[in-house]
């Protein structure tokens, strides 16, 4: 069985390494009717997080933030609207794998403004817990600033963000 990849992500970091790719990737705010957020706390870094993940080919960005949000939490959704494009340089993963940098990664995000229409909620591979948060209870969760960014703008501005 191979080693799992670690994760680390730098926010406003002068120490960052250097990116060496840049990959499109799709998150989605989920609220339920009752106004909470949909988070995971991933199992690759231990941070609370939205859904999210990378575009695969032959996808859409909306194709990519449902398929995501359906792998990782197990709740299936409509997408609403854009929270926004999020490509700040101040955000850089480091995916390790085998005490090795595999790549360093300065994300392309599209973030999309959702509600669930289905399915339950379901830990995986990639989410060790999944809940619905009230958005005054976020300050109770380890969330990456890149990824409170998202989550805040969203929750405030009716405005789509762009860096």
């Amino acid at each position: 069985m191979g080693k799992k990849t670690k994760r680390v992500d730098h926010w406003q970091n002068p120490h960052a390494p250097e990116p060496t790719s840049r990959r499109p990737s799709a998150s989605a705010l989920v609220r339920d009717e009752a106004g909470r957020v949909l988070l995971l706390q991933r199992t690759d870094n231990g941070l609370w997080t939205i859904p999210t993940g990378g575009l695969k080919k032959g996808e859409t960005i909306r194709e990519c933030a449902v398929r995501e949000c359906r792998e990782e939490t197990g709740i299936e959704i409509e997408i609403t609207g854009l929270v926004g494009v999020f490509t700040t340089p101040d955000h850089v993963i480091e995916y390790i794998k085998g005490g090795k940098v595999t790549e360093v990664r300065q994300p392309v995000n599209i973030c999309l403004h959702a509600r669930p229409i289905g399915g339950r909620l379901t830990t995986t591979d990639e989410s060790s817990a999944v809940r619905w948060v009230a958005p005054e209870d976020l300050a109770e969760y380890d969330i990456h600033p890149a990824l409170r960014r998202r989550i805040d703008h969203g929750l405030t501005s009716p405005v789509p963000h762009i860096d």
